[in-house]
């Protein structure tokens, strides 16, 4: 009995999902289980024809250069003493209120965010130096951690930002407008986790 193309896709999904619990590489697990639903549909030397030629043109596409180099920046940024300066200016501006180093730490995380356009990055480096300095003003572990990892979700949102690039080519869209797009709403999201904190502040 020959499967329709979306039961193919959501047995697809499924084993995607068993796999992924069990702890298998994303990226393998993905391309693996893509490869096989196509050679399953179309037939095995088109699904041959689409693994030999999509990997290649896709990564050597030129804008995909920018990828190494937010990452670079984001180590260059986190070993010159950028984020620490960032952290302790951020302090200097929101320390004195209640929840100052918490709000000082999202602060951050938007600012270096719009250096280095990575979540992970902002996110690593920011919890390098915000979650010891809480800890050692008394601040609960679930505020420092929540603080840290929702700051760093900023990178997404705040240009430059690598997943805005990473869409634009999938999606043949402006770089520029969707930079344009993202700067109200990641200085908006900044000011709310703020009022957030205060709030959570004067609560406990």
């Amino acid at each position: 009995m020959e499967l329709s193309p979306n039961v193919v896709g959501v047995i697809g999904v499924i084993i995607l999902l068993v796999s992924l619990i069990a702890r298998m590489w994303i990226g393998f697990s993905m391309g693996l289980i893509g490869f096989l639903g196509f050679a399953y549909i179309v037939g095995i030397n088109p699904a041959l024809k689409v693994l030999a030629t999509v990997p290649f043109t896709t990564l050597s596409n030129y804008t995909i250069s920018v990828i190494p180099m937010f990452i670079l920046m984001g180590v260059v940024a986190g070993n010159t003493g950028i984020s620490e300066t960032l952290y302790r200016s951020a302090n200097t501006w929101l320390g004195h209120v209640r929840g100052g180093l918490a709000m000082a730490t999202t602060v951050a995380c938007g600012a270096f965010a719009a250096i280095c356009g990575h979540s992970g990055a902002g996110t690593i480096t920011m919890g390098k130096i915000a979650i010891p300095e809480m800890r050692r003003y008394k601040y609960s572990e679930s505020l420092s951690t929540a603080c840290v990892s929702a700051g760093g979700t900023l990178g997404i949102l705040i240009p430059p930002s690598l997943a805005f690039i990473l869409y634009a080519i999938l999606t043949e869209e402006s770089v520029g407008k969707l930079f344009m797009a993202g700067i109200f709403p990641g200085i908006l999201l900044v000011i709310l986790f703020i009022i957030v904190i205060g709030i959570l502040a004067r609560l406990n």
